[in-house]
């Protein structure tokens, strides 16, 4: 049988039952479920973007926007919060842990967050800055712009850093930072902060136990000798068996706290004569070297060459990614959008998005990557796709 109709005026009912019933915080469907998402992968133009539904359904739903952040416009809030760090009576790393900005997506309604699941700052730190040590249940990097980059003690490993190194704090590790030369230093913090507060299972604690720590507590005692991890972890497919790799009480962590620029940039320059991926050029995965897992559950991390001159074709995946320039000039077409990077500029291609990456002439560039891919490939919703060189979609990852 036919279903009966239903009655004309039975939405405008349901609309003035929902005037009353808003005050008990319920809503009475008035209409069907409408994603933030369009079919993407039915779609065949290769300009076509993840579009915002309509209707209250989609009403509280936010879509991150392609962006980029310049260097030449940013930077100079850092020699600011240097400023007011040397001339104010208490400087900020006391009263807000950190000296620093925060990324805001203009898609995400003013939410410090780069990406959904990803969160991203610049820090600042003047010649004798320490942050306390702490330990949160997100999980961080930290990547390093200026030519010296102070230091950055994990579990009592002390890390000292240059430009274009990372640095790993895996959730639940105790880890402290500062600067003890005499130059400010500069990094950028990524963390899958949002990711965490969405699951509500944020947590911070800085009740560093005492026999961790220094006489003041404000740092921990140096437990193993500058290099450690990379004396364990740093040959590609050997890990020691005596070696504990549990670091902090997180779960599935990687061990490898500190990778440096120059082994990054050496591998990437041996690889250099290689095709590569049309994709992406020459680029490695950053990864856990005793599982062959992510870096993080949450979070990857890569490093990829664009050669000078060479132009990728166009992606796009379910993942979203975020880009820091480490070295070069260049230029990342996304979803109708043409961002010209230089050196430190950092830009976020959020998911769903048609994006390709072209390098100028005369110098090959080099991109760090932070992406949540990871994440949703354990949730088996990563996906990806490509033109190819007749110029037709293919699948990449299905």
């Amino acid at each position: 049988m036919a279903p009966t109709p239903l009655n004309a005026d039975a939405r405008a009912r349901m609309e003035a039952l929902n005037a009353e019933a808003a005050q008990y915080a319920i809503w009475l469907r008035t209409q069907a479920n409408a994603p933030a998402q369009r079919p993407w992968f039915a779609d065949t133009d290769v300009k076509a973007s993840g579009e915002m539904a309509q209707g209250r359904v989609a009403a509280g739903q936010m879509k991150a926007a392609p962006h980029h952040w310049k260097w030449r416009e940013i930077s100079p809030y850092l020699d600011k919060i240097a400023r007011i760090a040397t001339e104010a009576d208490v400087p900020p790393v006391e009263f807000a842990d950190r000296q620093q900005f925060l990324l805001t997506n203009p898609g995400l309604g003013g939410r410090l967050q780069v990406a959904s699941t990803m969160r991203c700052a610049v820090s600042i730190y003047n010649p004798g800055d320490v942050a306390r040590a702490h330990l949160h249940s997100p999980n961080a990097s930290r990547t390093i712009l200026s030519d010296k980059g102070g230091y950055t003690n994990v579990e009592g490993e002390r890390c000292e850093a240059s430009r274009g190194d990372l640095i790993f704090t895996p959730n639940g590790t105790w880890h402290d930072h500062g600067n003890d030369g005499n130059e400010p230093i500069v990094w950028v913090d990524t963390l899958d902060w949002p990711l965490m507060e969405f699951l509500d299972i944020i947590w911070l604690d800085e009740e560093l136990p005492h026999e961790m720590g220094r006489d003041n507590l404000r740092a921990q005692k140096a437990v193993y000798s500058t290099g450690h991890s990379r004396r364990l972890y740093g040959q590609g497919g050997i890990v020691p068996r005596f070696a504990n790799h549990q670091r902090g009480i997180g779960h599935q962590l990687s061990p490898y706290i500190h990778l440096r620029g120059r082994d990054i940039k050496e591998s990437l320059t041996a690889l250099r004569a290689e095709a590569g991926c049309p994709y992406e050029g020459i680029d490695l995965a950053l990864i856990n070297p005793v599982t062959g897992a992510s870096i993080f559950p949450a979070l990857g991390y890569g490093a990829q060459m664009i050669r000078a001159g060479e132009e990728t074709r166009f992606k796009r995946e379910t993942s979203s990614t975020v880009y820091v320039v480490i070295e070069g000039r260049g230029e990342t077409e996304v979803a109708g959008q043409t961002f010209k990077w230089e050196e430190n500029d950092i830009f976020v291609v959020p998911n769903f998005l048609w994006r390709r990456h072209k390098a100028d002439l005369g110098k090959d560039a080099v991109l760090y990557t932070m992406s949540d891919a990871p994440l949703l490939e354990k949730i088996g919703q990563y996906r990806a796709q490509g033109v190819d060189a007749k110029g037709k979609i293919e699948q990449l990852v299905a």
